[in-house]
This record gives structure tokens, sequence and C-alpha cells, in this order.
């Protein structure tokens, strides 16, 4: 007879999320392009309103995030009362997840989907349901005939991560449109700051009740270290998350600098025009020495080579270089490297790192 405590249903099926490496043995320097941080850090006003805050670490945060909620209004133009804000964007997407799936039910994501989707799934007891993708590219047909009666949510990542692929607007609207009213569509829009003109989702927000978007402060804000995300919907379903929401789930800190980061659009519109250069760049160089890459949308490329054992020693001449970048095998694509796009110098290392093992330059 076991002596184990029973754990809820699903969460033994959980695979443990593993991030990106951030050390090289033996190496004290090392270029890390592995879990796509914003290489120039965050905006001057997001850390000094950080240290400001810190006088007052002895109090409890507001529990509403009314400025933080108002700035992110402001600048992106939407209503604050129709948005949450959590640890991260996982967080929201776990409030999500465990108001609207549970037990026998069905939550859809995509072949090469982000990691979190499944586990945020079986956490909440429910079922993932994968979809393959067309080329690495969501395929919004094999979603819609993936969705069942007991379909709940359908996650995907525009632009997508780890592939860097994005929908069109048409096929966006035709997902939105053709879900059951009853089934949450989750935009989550990590990215979507570095895909020039993208609202992100909210449009589709505003045209239809069962869309939620999800974005974060992590990315092109790089304030990955204090972990704030936000979510957008209609107020019903806002309503519903802020239940599960803990009240002081964000720090005065977390806030203070998010609320300046957001308002720095000078320092955010930087960093999408510096990516979207060397983006450009980075995958040009690739494809000219024969390494597939498709066009991305995000702060990183999806290298692709002729195997799996090409990717495992192309990432291994890259950590002999000091460079760190991200395997991809337990995205189902075993023969591919995510490479976080840098600076100049960074990417010209790469280059230079890649084009070496390859023989070319």
């Amino acid at each position: 007879m076991s002596n184990q405590i029973p754990t809820q249903p699903g969460i033994m099926e959980i695979a443990l999320y593993v991030s990106g490496e951030a050390r090289i043995e033996g190496r004290d320097e090392v270029l890390k392009l592995s879990s796509n941080e914003n290489h120039y850090g965050c905006s001057d006003k997001a850390r000094d309103a950080y240290l400001r805050a810190a006088v007052n670490l002895h109090r409890y945060p507001n529990t509403d995030h009314a400025a933080l909620r108002a700035a992110i209004g402001e600048i992106h133009r939407l209503d604050p009362d129709r948005i949450i804000c959590g640890v991260g964007s996982d967080e929201v997407l776990q409030f999500i997840t465990q108001a609207y799936a549970g037990p026998g039910d069905e939550v859809i994501t995509t072949e090469h989907g982000f990691s979190m989707y499944p586990i945020l799934a079986h956490a909440a007891g429910a079922t993932p349901v994968t979809v393959p993708e067309a080329e690495r590219r969501i395929d919004v047909e094999a979603i819609l005939g993936a969705v069942t009666d007991r379909t709940r949510i359908v996650f995907i990542a525009n632009p997508a991560n780890p592939t860097g692929t994005m929908l069109t607007e048409a096929e966006l609207e035709r997902l939105a449109s053709g879900l059951p009213k009853r089934v949450l569509l989750v935009h989550d829009g990590a990215y979507a700051e570095f895909a020039d003109g993208f609202d992100g989702g909210a449009g589709l927000v505003d045209a239809y009740p069962n869309v939620v978007m999800t974005r974060t402060f992590s990315k092109i804000h790089g304030l990955g270290g204090l972990r704030i995300g936000w979510g957008y919907a209609r107020r019903e379903v806002i309503d519903v998350l802020n239940r599960l929401r803990q009240p002081f789930n964000l720090s005065e800190g977390q806030m203070a600098a998010a609320e300046a980061a957001v308002r720095d659009v000078e320092f955010t519109a930087r960093c999408r025009e510096e990516n979207a250069r060397w983006r450009h760049w980075l995958r040009n160089a690739l494809v000219q020495m024969g390494v597939g890459c498709d066009e991305s949308f995000a702060n990183f490329v999806l290298a692709r080579f002729a195997n799996p054992e090409e990717a495992d020693a192309c990432d291994k001449a890259l950590k002999e270089n000091g460079i760190l970048v991200r395997k991809v095998g337990g995205y189902g694509l075993p023969d591919c490297l995510r490479i976080t796009v840098g600076d100049e110098s960074a990417c010209r290392r790469v280059v230079h790192a890649i084009g070496t093992f390859k023989g070319v330059r």
C-alpha cells in the first residue's frame, strides 16, 4: 500500500518546464542568447522607478494595480478596467486556465506552441490537445477541426515561440470567428511589440467576447527579472480572473518599474527598430550560409539544420565560442536552434561562429 498523498488530476502528467541555459562550464564570460531577453536591458526610467520604490519595502503594495493599469491603458489606448496584471503573463494564463477549464475539458495547443500551455492544462486537470502546424506556422483550419464539445480554451502565441512566425490579420479573424462562443481564444502576445504596427490582439478582444489577449514586460521592456505581465478582455472575463488573483500579487517595485517602462515609448521604439534591423541581418546571413530560417516577427530567429545531429554539433561549437542559444527538441524541433537577436556585436559573433562551423567563412 502506497503512503503517497494523492494529487489532483493532471498534476503528475506535467513535464517540468526547462529554461534556457545560462552558464557554460569553465567560462566566466558568456554571450547568453538562449532566453529571448532584451539585449539592451531595460529603460533607465524603469530602473530608477524601481530603486525609488525601495524606500517603502515595509509597506504592502496596493491591490488594484490602478496606476499601472492606467499607464497601460493610456499607452495602448485600452480601457484600464478591462486589464488585469499578474506575475508575468504566465500568471494571467494560469488564471484563465483555472477559471475556464477542468477535469473532462480539453485545451487546444499547437505542435510547436509554448510549452507552458499543456502544463497549465494539466495543472487544472484538463486534457491538452495538440494540433499540427503547417511548416512551423499555426494552422487555423487544424485548430478549428480539433474543436469538440469538450473544448474550453485555445492557446496561441502570435508571434509564435519558438518559431517566430506570425498569423495574418485575416487568419486571426478566421480563427476568432470560427470558434464556438463557448470556447475562449487566448492570444498570447508576449512578442507583439517586436512586430511593427501590430496591436497584439486588442482589436480581436474588442470584436469577440470570447477572446483574451495577454502581454508581458519581460521581452521588449527588459524586465524579465521582475516578472510582470497583463491581460486584456471583456469586463465580465476580467471580473472572473480577478476573483482568482491574490490581492498582493505584485510589489510596489514591480508596478513602479512597469509603469515607467510602458511610458518610456522612446526606449521601446528604439529597441523595436534595433531588433528589426539585426533580426533581418541575422536571418539573411544564416540563409546565405545554407541554414534554413523562416522570417521572424519576434526577437529571435529559428535556425534549421540538416538534421538533429548537425544542430547538436553547432550548439556545441557555439558553446566552445562562449555563446549560449536554445535547443528546441522539446518543442518538436530537434534539428533547430533558437537564437535571440542581440546587438550588432552579438549577431556578428554568432554568424562568425556558425560560419566557421559550416566551413563557409
